[in-house]
């Protein structure tokens, strides 16, 4: 038997558009839907965030948490559920006058953006570390703010997943795991190829592995043509796998994908060939420390 590899999908994210990929889920029933698909191929960890079913913007709504996690688990799902707590975190200041924020700025209290954590208690949640330069918005995640919802999300019983989008935010990390705020050896995120983050390749792939704490779980993915490539290259380095309409709509280059599930399936073929075993979702929650499902 080859390593126990946990698959992770994230459905739809909040970037990602229907001008990307007309079957975008966007309605709590639609994500609802292609989280059950993409567990059934064997997806272990669900990676959800919630759009207002109107706008297709991302939501911070607990309601939309609620009944998106409702309809995954009346399905009879088990997949390990992971909210994003990414929104409301960016900041796109006016052209005239920088210190004011300009259309798109979602930028909220830390508290606000972990209420559907605290209200719902999902096994997993992000728990993003990067404060970068992103489109036309900055992205900001201030030591005190990470602070302030580490320490709501333990509360809540919930496991952060610490995601890092360049080597700085590594360095954060273990500075707040020496001082308490965050547990060791954690959770990690790597995400490799956002713009003015850390590049898609495998050289830096292996410096932030090489860096993370001793005996920390870990995944990493690439974004667009990298999804597939850094899938390959987390597996090879001992890491978990991730892919999803969040970071690549494509099964290969000009071609969408037709769904999640399809992304899934292509991804654990990959692996599999290469070795590996795939991590039921009861398998993860051992590997991750969870308790059986509630």
């Amino acid at each position: 038997m080859g390593r126990k590899t946990i698959v992770t999908c994230a459905v739809t994210g909040n970037i990602t558009s229907r001008a990307h990929h007309p079957k975008l889920p966007i309605t709590p029933e639609e994500i609802a839907t292609a989280a059950v698909e993409a567990h059934k191929q064997g997806a272990a960890i669900i990676h959800l965030h919630a759009r207002d079913p109107v706008t297709g913007r991302g939501s911070m709504e607990v309601q939309l948490f609620k009944e998106i996690t409702e309809q995954i688990r009346d399905s009879g799902c088990e997949a390990i559920l992971n909210f994003s707590t990414g929104e409301g975190g960016r900041f796109v200041p006016d052209e005239n006058d920088p210190r004011r924020a300009s259309e798109g700025t979602t930028l909220t209290a830390p508290e606000r953006r972990v209420a559907h954590v605290e209200a719902l208690r999902p096994e997993v949640c992000t728990l993003d570390l990067n404060t970068m330069f992103s489109g036309t918005a900055v992205v900001i995640n201030t030591p005190r703010n990470i602070e302030i919802m580490a320490q709501r999300i333990y509360a809540a019983g919930v496991i952060p997943e610490l995601e890092l989008f360049d080597s700085g935010d590594l360095h954060l990390a273990k500075h707040l795991q020496a001082n308490g705020v965050l547990r060791a050896p954690g959770l990690f995120q790597l995400v490799l190829g956002v713009r003015f983050g850390a590049p898609a390749n495998m050289s830096t792939l292996s410096y932030l592995v090489s860096q993370l704490p001793a005996d920390a779980v870990w995944t990493a993915f690439g974004i667009g043509k990298a999804a597939f490539p850094m899938l390959a290259s987390a597996w090879l380095l001992g890491g978990h796998v991730r892919v999803g309409f969040e970071d690549t709509v494509h099964i290969r280059e000009g071609v969408l994908a037709r769904d999640n599930a399809e992304l899934v399936a292509k991804a654990i073929a990959i692996v599999e060939n290469l070795g590996a075993t795939i991590a039921t979702a009861s398998e993860a929650r051992i590997l991750l420390g969870l308790p059986p499902l509630r």
